[in-house]
Parts: C-alpha cells; structure tokens; sequence
C-alpha cells in the first residue's frame, strides 16, 4: 500500500535501556532436542470469522448502539503534546457525526454533493469523513501538504461544493477561495461561527444540525446507501492533469472490515495508534474504520516528534507504520540498548525466548518489558506496508514478542489485497491475497516473477472523468498493479520489483514521473525528458534525476551560440529549480543528467523506460569489467 504523505522522521530518543533482570532469565536450561520435536507437532494456527458488511454505514449503525459506552478517539486538544489526551466515546462520535451530517444536509444544503476534507488527523476529520459517507454525499480527502495551487486544482477538478478545513490549513484556504466561486461553503474544524457568507464553523453546522435532530428529523439516518454507488473520491497522486481520481464505492471500503477479519483478530480492548496520514486509504480504512467495527479506540500521534510520549500515554496495542518509522523506531531502540552495554544479552535472549515461543512457553513480554514500557507497554501488532522493508528489521519485530504483518495494495484496491495472517507470518512476503480478492502473476519469467495483477471486490469503479485509463489499467475485471513479484507454492505474495513508472521512496510515498515530466516539457530549452529514481551507490533513497534532451535550437536563440556542456547544464538546471517550487519537496527533482542521443522509443513514440535504465546497468558493469 503506498503512502501519500511525504513522511519526514524527526529526531527522538528513547531513554537509556538498562535492560536490567536479563541475565536471571538467561540461565534457565532449555533441552532443544525436545524443543525441536515439539516444534514439529505444534499446529499452525487458524483463519478467524470474516464479517460480511456491505456498507460503512451498517458498521456505523452497529457500532454505536453495541460500543457506545466505549472510548473511539483519544487526541490531544488543539493537538498541543503537553495536555492530556482527551476521549470521545462512540456514543459521544455517533451524535456528532449524525447531527452534522443532518446540518450538512438541511441547513447547508449538501446532501449528495462532493465534500473536500484537508487537514492533520484530528477528530474531526474522523467525524466529517464518517457524516459524509452515511449519507450526505462524496467525501473527498487530499493532502494537507499540497501547495495551494494543487489544492485549488484538486478542488476544481472534483467539482466539490464544500470544503472542510483544519485551522491550521486556514490561512492556504484563505488564499484561494476567490478562486474557488463554485464552492458554497468553506467550514472550519474546531470552530462554532455562524454562517458569514460561505464561510462557517463545524461546530455551529453540528449545533444546529442537533436542533433538527432533536425536533424529530431522521432523515440523515434514513438514507439508503447503495453498496455499489461512487461514494469516495481519492487522488493517486498530485493535481495536475496527469493524476488520477480513484472512484471508490461503499462496498470496497467495506470489504477491506472484512478482509482483515479473517486474518487478523481485533478486540474491543485494542487501541490503534494513528500516525499516518487520513487522507489516504491505508489511515482511513484500516487505521479508521477496522477498529470503528470491533468497538476499539484510535489514538491520534500528536506529531512524530512526540511519539515516544503519546505512545507511552496512549499506550496502544497496535500501529498502521510504513518501513521508515519502523526502521526508524529499530534503530533508536537497539542504539539505547548498545549504550547500556547489553546488546549481546538482548541477541541471546532472543535465541532463547524463540526456542521457548516455538513450543507454547512466550515469557517475551517479561524479558523484553523494558523495550515495551518505552512503547506504552501494551504493543502487540506493528503492521507495515507501502513499500519493501528490509526482513532483518521485520524478523527483530517478531523476535521481540510484536506481532509483525504486511500488506500490500493500491489506492486503485482502496487499498487492501494482500496482507500477512497471523496464523502463518512470513517474513519477507507482503501475505496471502484476501478472502475478496484473487492475484494472478502476469507473464512470469523463469523465476517465476510478472506483473502482479490483481481481482478484487476492494477494487475501485474507475478513475474520475478517465474512461480510457480506467479501460487501460483493468482489463477483464484484472488490475494491472504495475508491481513485479512472484507467489510461492502457498500463494504468499512476494513484491520483488517497483512499478513500471512509478517512483517509490523509502517511506512509501509514490511519484508519478509523468506528472514532472508535464512540467519539464514546458520549458523551451527542453527537447525530451525522462524522470526516474536513481540508484546512488551508499544511498538508500532513490534520487530524483530528470535526463533531458537538450533543445539546442532554443538555447542557441535564447542564450547563445558555442555554449559548454556546463553552462548548458547550469541553463537547464536552473529551469528546472523554478519547476521544482510547484512540487512538494518530495517531488522536485535532485539531478540533472543531460542527453544528446534519442531515447529509445515505442511504434507509439513512447520513451522505453527500462531500456534506456538498462543502458545504465549495462555501462555500469562495463565499466565494473574494465576495472577488474
């Protein structure tokens, strides 16, 4: 599952581990033979009971009448780290998500209207996403990084009629309503002003939303969803005419409840930690709507920098993570632990809770509490997906007692297809496709790796207003996900290869290079471009590199004849640098390569992409060759 979110890890620290009463443990006499015999005999585990919903509103119905004196959400008031978490139970949730949607619809006028949601994970993201959804119209979420050009642009393109807003995405808002005239109302999260103009504040739309309620009107309540009916409208990436709108519909985020039912037991005492972005499927279907259906609670991560302390406040049990935060969290946690000196005890610590797990005696908890106090203590399921993970960090994950899982999917799959079981955790493999879902390896080589193609009733309707992209990308109901893997003999998943075009950074955000490219063409002094992700030896993220061709015709009339391969480059570059501020700083492109040969091309003058990247493999072992 791919992350939209440029996912910065700021520094924090855990402290000191002294790993202290470890060595008591360590010298009990464990007889391995025995333990090999048992581990032989010892049952793999079993699938758990799927759920059959078909519509987030019949979740929302069950749920608050089953769970209402359970706490939903804990966050942190105006998101400030030094206050305590506060909690909304699913009664407290159920009311405002029935009264705003019922103010959405009578007092503002909304009902089936495209709805834009921006802004940080707050509770009312959760409340505004779930009161659209059960009935007022099409919920929309975009990312609150976008610049304000892409905002506008997204806005436009979904035809939206409103637009809610976090306070602090309010001065962006501000900067471009008077560009946004077919929008009828902008409404500000945490704020209770009345209506002045088409400016309004949640709080008041909840407010009066709750006058109508309490007179007797059920008419939010009332609404029929159609399982089958576009509901949910997410960009694949950036706004530019080159992303895609995914149609999303009531049955495929439903099917993604009852996906992981089967394969991953959640309970009412589970506590989820949010820290992820929920503009994206991923957060919003999983991180959101999962433990809504089993009666837990989600605790929202007040900012990445104060993990460590809302973790051990909130104290969750489980966490959506994309690769770079757990890597990220291995790496501080094993840092302190070789401070302390003790870090060949933890290895052998390890062998030997292993050897005792593999025969129903797990004391890791107990020999490892020092590790799970500094994760709120109570830390079960770390599930990561998005993007590869390295299977020694994974393996490290599960060596200390955390359930560790994987998923695989798509915004396209909205998102879930494939996903660990706990029965059976393969560490390397992204799991079995789901229960509603079929994969199929396409053209497989003689290893056995092809396009990953993929069948699904999590699958999206289409992209927006794209007939023929929807037409290209799924053929005979089978998206094609663009990804290179493989399946072993038990169906396991195994993503081996990045997309065809798509970029993928370290921390799971994906990049279009078509959408660079549109922006590069339009600079005279270039003939053709192609982007992609360089593999820089010692460096572990791809870098951003445009090889152009120059237009020498251009730059001869605009700067000069007899000009150096230099200030060539230096006239390109600094073009581009002008391209890279309408990007999100994960998109700007970090090298410039320059070109003077034609790409290699299709009958349909499109660029081989992986022939002109193989030139570079070739060249390099060339080179490696010469060397040796």
């Amino acid at each position: 599952m791919r992350i939209l979110k440029d996912f910065k890890m700021p520094d924090f620290k855990f402290p000191k581990m002294k790993m202290e009463g470890m060595e008591n443990i360590q010298e009990m006499q464990v007889n391995y033979d025995q333990i090999d015999k048992m581990k032989s005999k010892k049952n793999k585990g079993k699938f758990y009971e799927e759920t059959h919903y078909k519509t987030v509103k019949e979740i929302f119905k069950r749920s608050i009448e089953l769970y209402k004196n359970n706490v939903y959400i804990l966050e942190r008031p105006n998101h400030d780290h030094k206050a305590k978490f506060e909690e909304f139970t699913y009664e407290r949730f159920g009311n405002d998500v029935i009264n705003l949607g019922t103010g959405l619809m009578k007092y503002l006028n909304l009902s089936n209207e495209r709805i834009i949601i921006i802004g940080e994970n707050t509770y009312y993201w959760y409340v505004s996403y779930f009161s659209i959804l059960c009935g007022v119209g099409t919920a929309v979420p975009i990312d609150k990084e976008l610049p304000n050009n892409e905002i506008e642009n997204v806005i436009k393109r979904s035809h939206a009629a409103a637009v809610i807003y976090s306070k602090k995405k309010k001065e962006s808002i501000d900067k471009i309503k008077d560009n946004l005239p077919m929008v009828k109302y902008f409404i500000e999260m945490n704020s209770d002003a009345p209506v002045q103009g088409r400016d309004v504040g949640i709080e008041h739309v909840i407010a009066e939303g709750k006058k109508l309620t309490d007179a007797g009107n059920t008419e939010y309540m009332n609404v029929e969803i159609d399982p089958e009916e576009f509901k949910f409208l997410i960009f694949t990436s950036g706004t530019t005419s080159q992303a895609k709108g995914v149609m999303i519909c009531h049955r495929n985020l439903a099917e993604n409840v009852n996906a992981v039912s089967k394969y991953v037991k959640l309970y009412q005492w589970d506590r989820l930690f949010s820290v992820l972005p929920l503009h994206h499927t991923y957060e919003s279907s999983i991180g959101a709507l999962l433990p809504f259906a089993f009666g837990c609670s989600v605790a929202i991560c007040t900012g990445l920098r104060y993990i460590v302390p809302d973790m051990q406040e909130a104290k969750p049990t489980a966490m959506l993570a994309v690769p770079l935060l757990v890597e990220t969290l291995y790496k501080k946690i094993n840092q302190s632990i070789e401070k302390s000196g003790k870090a060949g005890l933890v290895n052998s610590m390890i062998h030997i809770t292993n050897a005792l797990k593999s025969v129903g005696i797990d004391i890791k908890r107990k020999v490892f509490k020092e590790i799970y106090d500094n994760l709120g203590g109570n830390i079960r399921i770390i599930v990561s997906a998005a993007a590869p993970i390295d299977k020694k960090i994974g393996k490290w994950v599960q060596d200390i007692g955390i359930e560790f899982l994987q998923g695989y999917g798509l915004t396209e799959t909205a998102p879930i297809a494939a996903l660990t079981p706990e029965c059976d955790t393969r560490i390397g493999s992204v799991g079995l496709p789901v229960n509603c879902a079929e994969i199929k390896i396409h053209n497989p080589n003689e290893n056995g790796e092809g396009e990953i193609w993929i069948k699904s009733r999590t699958l999206m309707l289409g992209y927006f207003e794209d007939e023929e992209a929807t037409k290209e990308a799924v053929k005979d109901g089978w998206f094609n996900s663009g990804d290179i893997g493989y399946m072993d003999k038990d169906g396991y998943v195994y993503v081996t290869g990045r997309s065809k075009n798509v970029i993928v950074t370290q921390n799971g955000k994906n990049i279009y290079p078509e959408e660079i490219e549109l922006l590069l063409s339009k600079i005279p002094e270039i003939q053709e471009c192609m982007v992609y992700g360089k593999e820089v030896k010692g460096e572990k993220e791809l870098i951003i590199t445009a090889r152009v061709i120059p237009n020498m015709e251009e730059i001869e009339r605009l700067h000069g004849k007899d000009l150096s391969e230099e200030e060539i480059h230096k006239i390109i570059w600094e073009k581009i640098k002008e391209v890279n501020k309408q990007l999100t700083s994960y998109k700007a492109v970090k090298k410039l390569e320059l070109k003077h040969d034609e790409f290699a091309k299709t009958t349909t003058m499109k660029i081989k992409r992986y022939v002109e990247l193989q030139k570079d493999v070739n060249k390099t072992e060339n080179n490696e060759t010469e060397k040796n």
